[in-house]
């Protein structure tokens, strides 16, 4: 049997341990598992390798998670299943911080992946880690990004792919994506939430590799999006970190993110974390609101698509999370959400819809005085603007009727430029 001298899974509720070649996703006791590695893995890593790493021209260095590898997952570079990912731009913008109500906010870019989401970055490693194991097929439940990437990484490494998705409620532009990479798609009655509960439970029978968030190995993916930003910063930390909430894979990894880079001495402090949840999908709020004294569950129903699930898998390691950042939830609207989708779409960035709530959220936030006049922020977009292009109005008013192809005719068209 391989074997991972540097790393093992451990359960968060009852501490016992695994091999990391353990294809579980959860432990007998129900409760979720995280990768583990000894308190001196990063000796010999740091800002001045990850920079140098920069600067080559190898598959594996020209990635946002590779270039992190050691601390992701210990293979040989040549069996790693990487396009590259990763490596996604840092923003500004007047508008946008005229928005935001602040002078130091920028945007870190998921939506600039090989498919168009921050889900690549988990999809490299899970599919890396199903092909170490040997899986036959790998699935997952999805609302649209996690299916393309899933479909995209397995068909590069010539894997099975199984989607599950609710019915009706998946946007064309995914819905494309999944099916032109080969996934077999199954389209199932009932939300997010009942295919979750349904692949959960033929991944157990059938013995097929699960590579939602729920696995460990998607979420060591999905912390490189901190350690990219930080990288992008100089190895500055901002005062906050702003990302979307759905299933709160990404709120989890962020805090384990950075707890890594502090207690490996990367970085001088750690950022707070604001996860934003759509209101019509809040359950992680309202367990917040509450001091998590229950966790709460909803029937999701918002126009941000990619975060419409009412019972997050990531909950008990995102509230760890905002526990260990001294990190908020917010809520807002989805009128809130698409006014900020057309501030970021005006600037010449865009997103889809969900990625729009970071920023609704900061300005939120901001008003209300948790987040400081000069505090900086690194808002995180998790997808493309061609994701979702219908929601909401996303595509604006309807064409002007046709013109004539004339010059008269075009010039009384703009006669209010």
């Amino acid at each position: 049997m391989l074997t991972e001298p540097t790393a093992w899974l451990a359960c968060a509720s009852c501490a016992a341990t695994f091999a990391a070649t353990d294809p579980r996703v959860r432990c007998d006791c129900g409760g979720l598992l995280g990768v583990a590695r000894p308190s001196d893995w990063h000796l010999g890593l740091g800002p001045a390798l990850f920079d140098a790493r920069l600067q080559s021209r190898a598959a594996a260095d020209r990635s946002g998670v590779w270039r992190f590898r050691e601390g992701v997952l210990d293979l040989p570079v040549a069996d790693l299943v990487t396009r590259p990912e990763g490596c996604t731009p840092l923003y500004r913008h007047p508008r946008l911080s005229a928005y935001a109500g602040l002078d130091d906010v920028s945007f870190k870019h998921e939506g600039e992946n090989p498919t168009g989401s921050f889900k690549d970055r988990g999809m490299t490693v899970a599919i890396s880690q199903a092909r170490r194991l040997g899986a036959r097929a790998v699935a997952c439940a999805s609302t649209g990004n996690t299916s393309a990437a899933l479909a995209a990484y397995a068909a590069q490494a010539q894997l099975k792919a199984v989607v599950f998705l609710p019915e009706g409620k998946i946007s064309s532009g995914k819905l494309a994506q999944t099916r032109a990479y080969g996934a077999t798609c199954l389209q199932i009655r009932g939300d997010f939430d009942a295919a979750m509960a349904l692949v959960i439970e033929v991944c157990d029978r059938l013995g097929i590799y699960l590579v939602n968030s729920i696995n460990p190995f998607r979420l060591e993916g999905q912390k490189t999006i901190v350690w990219d930003l930080l990288q992008d910063r100089g190895w500055t930390p901002p005062d906050w970190i702003a990302l979307p909430a759905g299933n709160l894979g990404n709120t989890s990894a962020f805090g384990k993110a950075l707890a890594e880079a502090k207690a490996a001495g990367w970085i001088s402090h750690v950022p707070r974390l604001a996860a934003v949840q759509a209101a019509g999908a809040n359950p992680f709020y309202l367990s917040f609101q509450g001091g998590f004294a229950q966790r709460h569950s909803v029937t999701a129903q918002t126009v941000a698509s990619a975060i419409r699930i009412g019972n997050p898998v990531s909950y008990e390691r995102a509230r760890a999370a905002i526990a260990e950042t001294n990190g908020v939830v917010c809520q807002v609207s989805d009128a809130e959400l698409l006014a900020a989708k057309r501030e970021i779409d005006a600037a010449g960035v865009g997103c889809e819809p969900a990625s729009a709530c970071a920023l609704a959220g900061v300005r939120q936030l901001r008003a209300a005085g948790t987040i400081g006049a000069h505090e900086s922020v690194v808002c995180v977009l998790t997808g493309h603007l061609l994701k979702d292009p219908d929601a909401g109005g996303a595509l604006g008013e309807a064409l002007a009727t046709p013109i004539d192809a004339t010059l008269a005719a075009a010039e009384h068209a703009l006669r209010h430029l």
